[in-house]
């Protein structure tokens, strides 16, 4: 999953999405109402993770202006108010869920997978290529019936991929899905998680298209 954070706590934010990181996300950070709608415009989320204090545009205003717009990502709001009328009319407003702070990071990321699993249908969750099965909410692949283990960023391409499966992805493209902004692109990164998907799985399971990028492809020969 790919989730934006809106929290402009220097500790909280930074934290939090580190946190993520090591539980399989792929995060963005946002500290501010300007720059989180500019990060909606440029990347397709699937969670935003959104503080209510925020400078300048306010948490609820940034809601209330994605609901206006028909911005339907889950928001999973963050606030330092426990009291029943405060938490209804954050639903109301259009959070899809809540964590009252402080909050535990297993409790977040648990919500988060929740989320992903109620925005998208029996498919999205369990994702089905030929031989190769790909459970979203428990980060597991199976191949030809056997488990196969997968690192967090080869597991991100690999999904990606399959959520693709139509489409001739580029280098650019699968490292936006495998690294948030800020995060420093390692040069060969893609070639070689794609190598060890190969080696995992099948050889011709990914097709590299010269000048283009790679596809899944249904041309798949014993490894």
């Amino acid at each position: 999953m790919r989730v934006l954070i809106v929290e402009d706590d220097p500790a909280l934010g930074p934290s939090t999405a580190n946190g993520l990181e090591l539980e399989g996300f792929a995060v963005d950070l946002r500290s501010d109402g300007d720059s989180a709608n500019a990060a909606m415009v440029a990347q397709k989320y699937d969670a935003i993770v959104l503080d209510l204090g925020l400078p300048g545009i306010s948490g609820e205003d940034l809601l209330r202006g994605w609901r206006e717009r028909s911005e339907h990502t889950p928001v999973l709001v963050l606030t330092a108010r426990g009291f029943v009328l405060d938490r209804v009319r954050l639903l109301n407003l259009g959070a899809d869920d809540y964590l009252v702070k402080p909050f535990d990071l297993l409790e977040l990321s648990a919500r988060l997978r929740a989320l992903g699993r109620r925005q998208g249908s029996k498919d999205d969750v369990m994702l089905e290529f030929g031989q190769l099965l790909l459970s979203r909410s428990e980060h597991v692949a199976v191949w030809s019936g056997t488990r196969v283990e997968l690192t967090k960023r080869e597991y991100r391409i690999l999904d990606t991929l399959l959520r693709n499966r139509d489409r001739v992805l580029s280098r650019k493209q699968l490292e936006e899905a495998l690294y948030g902004w800020g995060e420093e692109v390692e040069s060969n990164a893609i070639e070689v998680h794609v190598h060890n998907l190969r080696r995992k799985l099948s050889r011709n399971l990914i097709e590299t298209v010269r000048g283009a990028g790679y596809r899944l492809t249904q041309n798949v020969e014993p490894s």
